[in-house]
């Protein structure tokens, strides 16, 4: 293997770590409480590591996301975090690949969070009941907004000045 390409893994490895926490702190710490539940900053910077990232960054997205809810307290939302914010991710990295426009990212990012709603309306479903889980909807898709204004804001923005330097 050559020096790059173990110089390149180090910034993967770096930045995934340095992304989880900012999701974790973002998630965890910088919220705006609502009835149920919060808006957090969080799901923008999943969309930011999305583009920053690729593919890889579901990875770090997910770790962050679960660190959120456990550093929160919010710990029987565990499971169901690391796999809706990493899926969220993962769509993410793939629909912008090629194209991180604000109209796109705008796109892309409302269907993520739409499965993250569809994602949690089940999980709350199983773990209490249909009509509890309908409750929460509406909070949720404020919060998915709020993660699609964020992410379609700060994608352009670092994507922009990083890319050519994150991963080279």
């Amino acid at each position: 293997m050559s020096t790059k390409t173990n110089d390149q893994k180090i910034k993967v490895l770096a930045y995934s770590g340095l992304l989880a926490a900012a999701i974790a702190l973002a998630t965890a710490f910088i919220k705006v409480p609502m009835i149920v539940g919060y808006v957090h900053l969080g799901d923008g910077l999943i969309f930011l590591t999305a583009a920053l990232l690729g593919p890889i960054g579901a990875i770090a997205s997910a770790i962050g996301s679960g660190l959120a809810d456990l550093i929160a307290g919010y710990t029987i939302y565990i499971p169901a975090t690391i796999i809706i914010k990493g899926l969220m991710s993962l769509i993410a990295a793939w629909g912008i690949k090629n194209n991180s426009s604000i109209l796109r990212c705008i796109l892309i990012f409302s269907m993520c969070e739409i499965i993250m709603v569809g994602g949690y309306f089940l999980y709350d479903a199983f773990l209490y009941d249909f009509k509890t889980a309908a409750a929460v909807i509406l909070f949720n898709l404020v919060q998915g907004a709020a993660g699609v204004i964020i992410g379609a804001v700060l994608v352009p923005l670092f994507k922009k000045r990083l890319n050519n330097n994150l991963l080279n």
